[in-house]
């Protein structure tokens, strides 16, 4: 089976390009039931980003200048976790983030990762853009190894794992009279020891015999997106995958989830949603699961006309956009409270 390609040729779109910040910090992550049961914690947690943001801003005007656009962002789980109401959800972490002085420019949903309908005027226009696909398209996975040859494992696009170097081998592959030493998994670019990490991307569902298999996403692997939507790096047909909404306070939230735009701007005056770098504020329980995000964009093949088009907008502000995308994402990682 031949694996699922993505091409955006520049001959036949026109790439858009999209006004970039200079960083895009994400405030947190919260579960809902955290954000409906547990108010104390999201509010110290929101509390402690408060001097940390003001710290990571004063940085990066110390970098670009006294002219550094920063913004931040908040990316909610709707995809894991759709049964909760949006209104008792949103009005409980923005109330929080309010009570704790910290301003959220932008709010995302983490199922807009997976498809993003199209908005304008903060009402869906389009049909849905396939944003998963065409990220897992863009994957290039390891090099093909004696397991994946011989078929007793099945090729990334196919299995849904992607792993940072070359899985273990032993024995059982090879014939009876031909018996091999064990050999264990090794990473590729090690140093003296080996830090091996083997990433689900997604797993296929049953649904009916009259049906296809439904593909569910893993956490790391949308958060992979979400990394590459703040970055400006993903284009459908040359266009922008998403285009943040304004959402003024005194409109009411939509009784569901897909009725919201992938990206609402909630603050009108906030620096541009896509940044040349990005800073994950996050509790340290997301270790691994950042550790895999970078596993994922370490295997990214960028389209070659938005990389171009996004460094050379860093050279003419006089930022230099690293050529490898995970070198523009950062991580802080909180203890809990």
């Amino acid at each position: 089976m031949n694996s699922p390609t993505y091409r955006e040729a520049s001959e036949e779109s026109v790439i858009t390009p999209l006004p970039m910040a200079h960083l895009s910090i994400e405030v947190c992550h919260f579960r809902h039931e955290e954000i409906l049961y547990d108010t104390d914690l999201v509010r110290a947690q929101f509390r402690r980003a408060v001097p940390l943001v003001a710290a990571f801003i004063e940085s990066a005007r110390i970098e670009f200048g006294p002219d550094t656009q920063v913004s931040t962002c908040y990316l909610t789980d709707d995809y894991f976790q759709p049964r909760f109401e949006p209104a008792d959800v949103l009005d409980g972490l923005l109330g929080a983030a309010a009570d704790a002085g910290l301003t959220i420019d932008y709010l995302a949903r983490e199922s807009a990762c997976h498809q993003a309908p199209v908005f304008a005027g903060g009402v869906a226009v389009g049909e849905n853009v396939p944003v998963a696909e065409m990220v897992a398209a863009r994957l290039i996975a390891q090099p093909e190894d004696e397991e994946v040859a011989n078929g007793r494992r099945p090729p990334t696009a196919e299995s849904g794992w992607l792993c940072n170097g070359r899985r273990e081998q032993n024995a059982s592959s090879r014939p009876a009279m031909h018996p091999q030493p064990y050999r264990p998994p090794q990473e590729y670019g090690r140093g003296e020891h080996s830090i091996f990490l083997d990433v689900e991307l997604w797993h296929d569902q049953d649904q009916d015999q009259d049906q296809d298999q439904e593909r569910r996403w893993s956490c790391p692997f949308l958060a992979a997106v979400w990394q590459l939507l703040r970055l400006g790096m993903l284009r459908y047909h040359g266009a922008p995958v998403v285009d943040p909404q304004l959402w003024t306070a005194d409109r009411a939230w939509p009784d569901r989830w897909t009725d919201l735009p992938p990206v609402m701007r909630l603050n009108p005056d906030a620096a541009p949603f896509t940044a040349y770098r990005t800073l994950s504020m996050l509790p340290k329980r997301y270790l691994l699961i950042e550790s895999a995000v970078r596993v994922i964009l370490d295997h990214l093949a960028p389209d070659d006309d938005v990389a171009a088009q996004v460094a050379a907008l860093g050279s003419a502000e006089g930022v230099l956009v690293p050529a490898k995308v995970v070198e523009r994402v950062g991580h802080l990682l909180l203890d809990g409270t």
